[in-house]
């Protein structure tokens, strides 16, 4: 009998009483190994209701004893990383080897991190901007939150969500993707064992579930990371009742590389395994090359080597930089922009599905492309990198922010002014210059335009799930 998943709810895991459940499958052989509930209305409620009633206490905590909970999360997260990185890979198909080293210990960093922040806040001195009066800041918890997480990296971003939200003081009802639920609820397992009951609750289910968890009247702020199309529609419920919105959207991430830079095999090593990672399913995947057109002979032959060389194989293959593709549709997604290629367009490497078992596509590097091509227009979120020219500095700039994304982007070069100059213009929320993709925890992380708006990550992070309260005192005699 297959198993089944339960929701976490007040503390304890519970069956949904909707009574519905679909699929878990495994990307690396596109058969069913579990089953999730598809949680409803009175699930959805039982949550918030948990929620609401934790927050009442919570809230009024100190950052301290937060900071105090948030330290033995992190502990507990490194203590039983072999089950997070087990539940994580046999749900995403992502090899073992890049979750232990790259993912884990960093969820639990981020937990540290926010610990820590919650302590020092700043902020404005309060002081008398009126005679006989006193003013006070408060920074003070939002209350119940609403979280929405997506299926390319479900522990990671459950932990970008929940760490700041709970350091805050607030309590939190997470939803994660239907398709990767299971290290969210180890996740909750390993939370339940310290913080109080209702103050983290995971609900499972599908986009109508999702609806549910950003539409309750309990909710005072909702917070998604997924599509363009997802955060517009999280962003039209929750203007209903003017609820705070924190959206993590989509990328289109530019890769802009100058004819000054020193080593172009180097730089083409570097931006082939920041597009591949984690099969490309990365809102900031170096996806989108512009070469100056005077080495882009050179750099394209440099890229489609780096790309043919990547290994793709399955979870426990300590050799692999990536897995397969997380879902049936979206193996069909990315093998759709082939089908619609431009005739101008070269397929350099790869270009199409690994076998017949999973969902593996192979590393690919697509050459020729046009600033209106749909490949360069839309993301493709697959293991696919696009090249186009440039002739100078100005084109250069144009084309990167030429998209209607604005999450991320690099720029290339060995002249500092040069790479100073670009990163300014370029209307994206990180900026890397020489090298693509690196986070860390004391850093924002977010974009502009259809990629959403806040901060994850940093005291920036923090902020988004704090209010602010004046409080004025009369003084005088």
């Amino acid at each position: 009998m297959t198993t089944r998943l339960q929701n976490y709810v007040n503390g304890e895991f519970v069956d949904a009483k909707s009574g519905r459940f679909s699929d878990v499958v495994d990307p690396c052989t596109g058969e069913a190994y579990l089953q999730a509930p598809v949680s409803g209305a009175e699930d959805v409620d039982a949550a918030y209701a948990a929620a609401a009633a934790a927050f009442e206490s919570w809230g009024q905590t100190t950052p301290g004893e937060r900071a105090g909970l948030l330290l033995k999360i992190a502990d507990a997260i490194e203590a039983r990383a072999d089950e997070l990185n087990e539940a994580e890979c046999r749900n995403t198909g992502k090899p073992r080897a890049r979750m232990a080293e790259d993912e884990t210990p960093v969820a639990a960093d981020h937990f540290r991190f926010f610990a820590g922040a919650v302590r020092t806040l700043e902020g404005p001195t309060s002081g008398e901007f009126l005679a006989d009066h006193t003013s006070v800041i408060r920074h003070e918890p939002i209350g119940v939150v609403g979280q929405v997480t997506p299926w390319n990296y479900p522990l990671m971003m459950a932990v970008w969500k929940i760490a700041p939200a709970l350091a805050a003081g607030n309590t939190v009802v997470l939803k994660p993707s239907d398709t990767t639920p299971v290290s969210t609820l180890k996740l909750a397992e390993i939370i339940g064992g310290i913080l109080p009951k209702g103050v983290f609750n995971v609900v499972a289910g599908d986009r109508e579930t999702g609806a549910l968890v950003v539409g309750h009247p309990a909710a005072q702020m909702v917070a998604i990371t997924g599509s363009v199309g997802a955060g517009m529609s999280v962003a039209r419920t929750a203007a209903d009742d003017l609820k705070r919105v924190h959206l993590e959207l989509g990328g289109k991430a530019p890769v802009i590389v100058f004819d000054d830079v020193r080593d172009l095999k180097a730089a083409a090593e570097s931006i082939a395994t920041a597009g591949l990672y984690n099969a490309g399913q990365d809102c900031t995947a170096a996806c989108r090359v512009l070469v100056h057109e005077d080495v882009h002979d050179e750099f394209a032959a440099a890229l489609a080597e780096a790309a043919a060389n990547t290994r793709t194989g399955d979870l426990s293959d300590t050799e692999a930089l990536y897995g397969p593709l997380n879902n049936a549709g979206q193996l069909e997604r990315v093998a759709g922009f082939f089908d619609r290629l431009p005739g101008h367009a070269k397929v350099l490497t790869g270009g199409h599905r690994i076998g017949d078992r999973g969902y593996f596509f192979a590393p690919t590097v697509v050459d020729g492309l046009a600033q209106d091509d749909e490949m360069v227009q839309n993301e493709v979120f697959g293991p696919v990198i696009t090249i186009q020219t440039f002739s100078d500095e100005a084109d250069a700039i144009a084309k990167a922010n030429g998209v209607k994304y604005g999450l991320s982007g690099s720029v290339w070069t060995s002249d500092h002014g040069r790479a100073m100059r670009v990163s300014r213009r370029l209307d994206f929320g990180v900026v890397w210059v020489n090298t693509h993709i690196p986070f860390v925890s004391e850093m924002p992380h977010g974009g502009f335009k259809h990629s959403g708006y806040g901060k994850d990550l940093s005291v920036f992070g923090l902020h988004d799930y704090l209010r602010v309260k004046h409080v004025m005192h009369y003084i005088g005699e």
